[in-house]
């Protein structure tokens, strides 16, 4: 009874349109029924589908309700429940269709993924600089903590790639100078010892800098001790949406020795962002060098307007940039 009771597999107990109970934890349940039954090496396998979701699985190990005990797969062993053999039928074929679909999806995304990956290849070919030991990244956590069951954890709903390192020590000076070229982490460039954690122990989560490890924006280095390609390897398929980049380029007051003139104006959009606007297109080149984000459907006055976005931090850049007093 219980863990501790064996089953024997090679002898058949369960019959094509039977009804099958799976219960998990919570004790939450779902019916199944059997569709095929199949003997492989002196071991029944039971294929079942799912009647509400309509999903294959398969079973080797049944076990009687009447020696009910814990999660598994059960049958009612002294009155069995049996499904109308015309009923299996739709199921099976509603299943099929919905397994065809989900390869497809399936294709379709690893076909994607694909090009995002070729794409960013070549992108950071082009930005990683020779030398290049540790990425400076910002990812944005999610919580996925239950207080109910004590569990604490997050997962990585973003990364964004902030710029790159030449040595692998963890520096926060270095993170809060990478933090000001994303809006969602300037906030991280303050010099606030409440944004430094330092949890190089097990189960920890390196050097940090951010409010909660479990929820919000933090910014890190990612190490690598091998050749560059081993980099490019690992962020290709982030650096394949160019909205995940923002490392900041040779600035355009770099570029040119005289200020750009033209009708252009500065607003606060937010307050971490602030919006440009006006006949931005002879200078978008400069712009998007600085840093800037265009978005042809910004709100200004009460209407939608294109403009550049810009982190605040770039707000003296931009407008000795623009000439605007």
């Amino acid at each position: 009874m219980g863990t501790k009771k064996t089953y024997d597999t090679s002898k058949q107990v369960l019959s094509e349109n039977q009804i099958v109970t799976g219960y998990g934890y919570g004790m939450n349940k779902e019916s199944y029924v059997v569709y095929k039954v199949e003997n492989k090496c002196n071991s029944f396998i039971y294929h079942m589908i799912n009647i509400e979701t309509k999903e294959f699985t398969q079973t080797d190990l049944p076990r009687p309700l009447s020696e009910k005990f814990g999660i598994g797969m059960y049958y009612n062993d002294r009155t069995p429940e049996l499904m109308d053999s015309f009923e299996v039928a739709i199921l099976i074929s509603e299943a099929k269709l919905k397994a065809d679909k989900q390869r497809a999806e399936k294709e379709i995304l690893r076909e994607r993924n694909e090009q995002l990956k070729a794409i960013g290849k070549e992108r950071l070919q082009m930005l990683i600089p020779s030398g290049t030991k540790a990425v400076i990244v910002a990812e944005l956590h999610e919580d996925d903590s239950d207080s109910m069951t004590d569990y604490f954890g997050y997962h990585t709903a973003r990364t964004v790639i902030l710029g790159f390192s030449p040595h692998t020590k963890d520096i926060f000076a270095e993170m809060r100078k990478y933090a000001v070229n994303f809006e969602e982490t300037v906030h991280l460039a303050e010099e606030n010892e409440k944004y430094e954690h330092r949890e190089k122990y097990t189960g920890g989560a390196g050097y940090y800098l951010g409010k909660n490890r479990y929820s919000g924006w933090v910014v890190k280095k990612e190490k690598f001790y091998k050749d560059r390609e081993s980099i490019i390897e690992a962020f290709a398929h982030i650096a394949g949406e160019e909205s995940n980049i923002y490392v900041k380029t040779k600035s355009a007051t770099d570029e040119t020795s005289t200020a750009i003139t033209g009708d252009f104006f500065i607003v606060d959009y937010s307050q971490k962002a602030l919006a440009v606007f006006g006949d931005t297109r002879p200078v978008k080149n400069q712009l998007k060098a600085s840093g800037g984000r265009f978005n042809p459907k910004l709100m200004h006055n009460g209407t939608k307007k294109a403009g550049w976005i810009f982190s605040k931090s770039k707000e003296q850049e931009i407008k000795k940039l623009l000439n605007i007093q």
